[in-house]
């Protein structure tokens, strides 16, 4: 194959099937990497359990290993990291533009070595990734901040981190994350305020708290961190994806299915619930599971996507395709993410009726007796999601370009789907390129090419 060319994988999903059954979910994207992350705090090995074999996580796999860090895949979604050789606390550019999450990697580094050099993050075109909040956090912990050849370059100015009162301006899920993997080596005590509630960042701060730190709050808007002299290993299970589980109840409610999503946490995803309770879905739940039922669809609603606990934006276009099927007008603000709506096009080939205000942020979709399949292209992780929600429900065959955008957050999405019932099938095709691209693998955990990054 020319150096100039790329495998370029594609989803096939004929719509009609009615989703039936149950399914289980894996261990969620957005706690794994940041976990991950700080295991390069710990002083001993780190397992972990239910770690999703998703392309994302094999980047910030590499990420590690470039460090020096050593990681081992034990099976069934187990993960060892030893972080006891990491001597490095410069992240190699071809890792981090890849994925928003290695920026993590800051606040550990300044844990562990009291500077970190991390070029500025890459994601997904959602919109802004200002990374303000997070050098706020730094140099009140007592660090020297400067981005330098596009690299942010923190370093110590005394011989120890400093424990602070900080209060962001927002609630940011990333400088909430940073700041508390900084704060818990720090010396005395750190306050941080208007923090994310978001369940990953609880997880995180759990498994800190499973590996020695003092934390106080977590699940609230106020984190009060006491620094420690040092972090040990543990074994610790990552919590269910919410927004993995979130993907497949729509699936179920937009082919008008019955369909039980197993181990999963229903208290993370009651406002997603309540929207689909406020269209006609049934909604059913246990301790850990959750069941919808689509038969007796009544209309739309209205959603304004926030921090959690509001609606996550995460779970934006899968239901705006849900709710493309819906009789009646549906309004969805975005409140997060100001290019989040990049789909719309996408969808709009496939017969929907939607309409962005960019002054806005705001989609009005008019629901349509019938989406019709069509070959469309994802351009981020969850907006791939929702083409194939809205596939699912499509008269034909929906070709959808970039699985390898839907492989960085769904593990084998195809396969849960065909559980239930769906027609869906993973393709490749060669395709050109402008540049050549690398492929991140290692042989103990292989992974799928990663075109771009959330």
């Amino acid at each position: 194959m020319n150096t100039l060319d790329r495998l370029e994988t594609t989803l096939r999903v004929r719509g009609g099937a009615r989703l039936e059954g149950s399914v289980t979910t894996h261990g969620a994207k957005n706690a794994a990497l940041p976990i991950m992350a700080a295991a390069l705090l710990a002083k001993g090995k780190v397992t972990l359990h239910r770690v999703p074999r998703i392309t994302d996580v094999s980047v910030m796999w590499s990420l590690l290993e470039a460090l020096g860090a050593r990681l081992r895949y034990e099976g069934d979604g187990t993960v060892t990291i030893d972080a006891g050789n990491v001597a490095s606390y410069r992240a190699p550019y071809a890792l981090v533009r890849k994925l928003a999450a290695s920026f993590d990697v800051v606040g550990a580094l300044l844990g562990r070595f009291g500077c970190a050099e991390v070029p500025l993050p890459g994601g997904c075109v959602l919109g802004t990734r200002a990374t303000d909040m997070h050098e706020q956090a730094f140099v009140a912990l007592g660090c020297e901040v400067k981005n330098q050849h596009g690299y942010l370059i923190a370093t110590v100015k005394q011989h120890a981190l400093q424990g602070a009162d900080i209060e962001f301006r927002m609630p940011s899920v990333g400088a909430t994350k940073n700041a508390m993997l900084a704060a818990v080596l720090a010396r005395g005590a750190t306050t941080l305020r208007n923090v994310a509630m978001e369940p990953e960042v609880v997880d995180l701060a759990d498994f800190l708290c499973a590996m020695g730190a003092k934390i106080r709050g977590a699940g609230t808007d106020t984190l009060a961190i006491d620094g420690v002299e040092e972090l040990h290993g543990v074994e610790y299970s990552i919590i269910p994806d919410r927004i993995v589980t979130g993907t497949l109840l729509m699936c179920g409610a937009i082919t008008r299915g019955d369909v039980t999503v197993k181990r999963c946490e229903p208290a993370h995803l009651t406002a997603a619930l309540g929207k689909l309770q406020e269209c006609g879905v049934s909604v059913t739940t246990g301790a850990d599971w959750i069941r919808v039922d689509g038969s007796h669809i009544t209309g739309g609603t209205d959603i304004l996507t926030a921090p959690y606990p509001g609606f996550p934006t995460d779970l934006q276009p899968q239901i705006v395709s849900f709710l493309c099927t819906t009789p009646g007008t549906s309004v969805v603000e975005e409140s997060i993410f100001n290019a989040r709506f990049s789909y719309v096009n996408e969808l709009a080939r496939m017969g929907a009726d939607v309409r962005v205000s960019m002054e806005s942020n705001t989609a009005v979709v008019k629901g349509v007796e019938q989406l019709s399949g069509a070959p469309v292209e994802a351009p981020d992780i969850r907006a791939g999601a929702g083409l194939v929600v809205a596939g699912l429900a499509a008269q034909g065959e929906t070709e959808i370009i970039g699985l390898e955008f839907i492989d960085r957050g769904y593990e084998r999405l195809e396969e849960m789907l065909a559980d239930l019932g769906g027609q869906v099938q993973r393709a490749s095709g060669i395709t050109p390129l402008v540049e050549p691209t690398g492929l991140f693998e290692t042989s103990a955990y292989p992974t799928t090419r990663a075109r771009g990054t959330e």
